[in-house]
């Protein structure tokens, strides 16, 4: 006997759900921009430890990254009616969040530069990263290589591994074309690797 068919109106659950979140994140930050602080206090406690997580990584300082959160939400409580609904809501907010970071960062004279320490470039490309490490040395060297990246690029990295964004969402977060995430990206994967490998030969 066949299964029935799937009607053609009918999301899977899954589908279904994300999709009645957004209405309600869009909804909420319509009430916000109707000056509905009630709204906005449930708006700013769902997204308070997401971006701080995000931004911790960017900024390095906790305090800093609470004042980028603070700097973040006072721009979606008084620009909220700005949001034109071309990406989501939290791909709007996340990329808020990311100017205000680079700004504060360019107003600190704190941004990197892309490159890398020159002992890394030397160092020989035979070594296997995770042959002799434990599980948590890894993931302590691992920390430890991301936020040796540029910002650029530790943000495309960290958006895609640890808040689960797709490329063209990443795109409309940092700002730029797609294709420049998903070269941000590969020389991101490539300057890991070599100061994974450092790392390791450090050990």
């Amino acid at each position: 006997m066949n299964p029935p068919a799937k009607s053609a109106g009918v999301l899977p659950t899954t589908a279904k759900a994300k999709a009645e979140a957004e209405l309600e994140q869009i909804a909420q930050l319509k009430a916000v921009a109707a000056q509905d602080r009630d709204a906005f206090d449930r708006m700013y406690r769902d997204y308070y430890p997401r971006l701080m997580d995000f931004l911790a990584r960017i900024v390095g300082h906790g305090g800093l990254a609470e004042e980028v959160v603070n700097d973040t939400m006072f721009v979606v409580w008084t620009r909220a009616n700005t949001f034109a609904g071309r990406s989501k809501v939290s791909t709007w907010i996340f990329g808020i969040a990311y100017k205000q970071a680079i700004k504060r960062l360019e107003r600190e004279g704190r941004r990197r530069h892309e490159r890398l320490p020159e002992d890394w470039e030397s160092t020989s490309n035979s070594i296997s990263v995770d042959s002799d490490i434990s599980t948590l040395q890894l993931q302590e060297m691992l920390a430890k290589a991301i936020q040796g990246l540029s910002e650029n690029h530790r943000s495309v990295v960290e958006l895609t591994y640890q808040f689960g964004y797709s490329y063209g969402e990443i795109a409309e977060i940092v700002g730029c074309p797609i294709n420049t995430v998903k070269t941000r990206m590969f020389h991101a994967r490539a300057q890991l690797r070599r100061i994974l490998e450092a790392l390791a030969n450090r050990v």
